[in-house]
């Protein structure tokens, strides 16, 4: 059995890699399959398609949906959805116009700290022809990192811009029950991603009561503690236990999250999605 990625981004939003060579690479490491999961985004998946058929690479149409949960940023993945269901791209749009304003939010509060940022500046690092609404986080640290306010991507999130940073914001968007039900309309599968970064484990039972599918277990950013925690939990729900690498590419020598093929689930799930 072959192995397959399900957490992957190209320049449909905030990755260095378009959808195609995003697919190459994923043949080139040995992957058996992998799902393009950008930011509140489909507009890559017929070109990884395409490149799927081409590099006999399994595509699975995805998406990851950034919600909030009391005051906290949650993000569930869709799998295996109907990437043209006209519902799913009219609430799509809208999350990609909270996007759009978070980075004014954040550009507003960097400037309040003396850092000099300009919303054209961090349009600037968009990459590829993916949808230029959806610029994210690693297209405002590059721009720290461009003008020396910070050495690395990891730094850039640790003061700035990552949860516990002095310019987050978080404006309302729609919570991770009402992405469950946009997903299960769109045919897909929803599955918590990175559950081990949020520390609130007990939203996992009311998202099962409310359909959640899946959880990511295996994610580089989580413990071995949190694997092993997930994967119980999954098994006492009866849910998909995924993994993904959260792979973007590597940004002034820090990779976010991981290389490709980092985090990996037997092919086998691909039925079961």
């Amino acid at each position: 059995m072959g192995r397959v990625d399900l957490h992957v981004h190209t320049t449909g939003s905030d990755g260095l890699f378009s959808p195609s060579e995003v697919v190459k690479l994923a043949k080139e490491v040995g992957l058996a399959g992998l799902a393009i999961t950008d930011h509140d985004s489909v507009s890559g998946i017929e070109e990884a398609l395409s490149a799927g058929r081409e590099w006999g690479v399994h595509v699975v149409p995805g998406v990851e949906i950034s919600t909030l949960w009391q005051g906290k940023e949650i993000h569930m993945l869709g799998l295996h959805i109907d990437y043209r269901d006209p519902s799913l791209l009219e609430k799509l749009k809208r999350q990609r116009e909270v996007r759009q304003t978070r980075n004014r939010m954040m550009i507003e509060k960097l400037n309040e700290l003396g850092i000099e940022v300009t919303m054209e500046e961090v349009m600037a690092k968009k990459k590829g022809e993916g949808q230029a609404d959806n610029v994210g986080r690693p297209h405002i640290a590059e721009v720290l990192i461009d003008k020396g306010i910070v050495q690395s991507m990891d730094e850039a999130f640790d003061r700035y811009l990552g949860r516990d940073g002095q310019a987050y914001v978080t404006p309302p968007r729609i919570s991770p029950i009402e992405a469950i039900q946009l997903i299960h309309q769109s045919k897909g599968k929803a599955v918590i991603a990175h559950p081990g970064l949020y520390e609130q484990d007990d939203l996992i039972p009311l998202l099962v009561e409310n359909g959640l599918d899946g959880i990511e277990v295996n994610h580089p950013d989580h413990t071995d503690e949190a694997k092993q925690r997930y994967a119980e939990m999954a098994k006492t729900f009866g849910l998909l236990e995924t993994a993904g690498s959260d792979f973007h590419g590597e940004r002034h020598g820090s990779m976010y999250h991981a290389m490709l093929g980092t985090c990996t689930v037997d092919e086998g799930i691909l039925t079961k999605l």
